[in-house]
């Protein structure tokens, strides 16, 4: 059984590029806890609040519960669900669950599978983590779920990704002339740049284009909060800065709640802004909470 090619294909609710990774994150994470002990069961009633905290720093804005993936996760061959009553699911209730004693782990023939193949649940996590979520995300979210993989595994690419334009970065930098959209940070190193990225607005394992209508240069910290859904782009192409972000620090207000309501530094003339398909992707599915009002000058 191809197992990569079955999680590749997870059945998820979705449209037009909506984010549904309630099944990835349950998957990751319960990958993490098999490479702890192999035979260690999910308690969804144990694991509830672990789970809704995945989901609610790495899924889309909107509310949503762990009981959905507990229960429906069982469909797509990759999982098991036992309850005191004995095999099966009780449904997609969080007080069935509870009640019940249900507890989930990976179906037999995978946890066979990942002992007879120890490079196998690297495979998958590289997998899981290229289709659902940015490479920005990707180390902090193995230590979310508490799954150990060498540098190099991360880095690796799964056969699942599409090509890559390499030039894009070179692109998206040129078009911000070197410099943050967020903040102006334009360091260099002689002179090659550095702690600047290019960053996806639509995310590139959501269909998001290696384009500069699809790029913005970024410093290394605004990078991750963009993708974090602490920072956005309005449709003035001002920045949107989340509510949800609390920090009290001069460093803290400076490099972020005082960016609210600033417009973008670039790009430079003759170059494409984000499209505005981009930016409404971006609003919708990753941005979290309401933004701040504009910081007084």
């Amino acid at each position: 059984m191809d197992w990569l090619e079955r999680i590749a294909k997870l059945r998820q609710w979705g449209r037009s590029g909506t984010r549904a990774p309630h099944k990835p994150l349950l998957l990751l994470y319960a990958l993490g806890r098999f490479q702890r002990d192999a035979e260690d069961g999910l308690r969804y009633s144990a694991v509830e609040q672990d789970l809704q905290r995945l989901l609610t720093e790495y899924g889309p804005p909107n509310r949503t519960t762990p009981a959905y993936p507990f229960h429906h996760l069982v469909s797509d061959g990759v999982w098991e669900v036992r309850t005191d009553r004995g095999p099966g699911s009780p449904g997609s209730g969080v007080g069935d669950l509870r009640r019940t004693g249900a507890v989930g782990r990976l179906a037999p023939e995978l946890r066979a599978a990942l002992r007879r193949e120890p490079e196998l649940l690297g495979q998958v996590a590289r997998l899981l983590l290229d289709l659902h979520f940015p490479p920005s995300l990707h180390g902090e979210l193995c230590e979310a779920v508490g799954l150990e993989l060498e540098p190099a595994e991360l880095q690796q690419p799964s056969t699942a990704r599409r090509q890559r334009d390499p030039r894009m970065r070179e692109r998206v930098l040129i078009a911000y002339e070197y410099r943050c959209a967020f903040c102006g940070y334009d360091g260099r190193i002689g002179t090659v740049p550095v702690g600047l990225e290019a960053a996806h607005v639509r995310w590139w394992a959501f269909g998001g284009p290696d384009d500069t209508e699809n790029g913005l240069c970024l410093c290394s910290l605004h990078h991750k909060l963009f993708d974090k859904g602490v920072l956005g782009v309005g449709d003035d192409h001002r920045i949107l800065v989340s509510q949800r972000f609390v920090g009290h620090s001069a460093a803290a207000r400076e490099h972020v709640t005082a960016l609210a309501g600033r417009p973008l530094v670039g790009p430079q003339p003759g170059a494409r802004p984000v499209a505005a398909a981009h930016r409404e992707w971006h609003t919708r599915q990753v941005f979290h909470g309401d933004p701040r009002p504009a910081t007084a000058a």
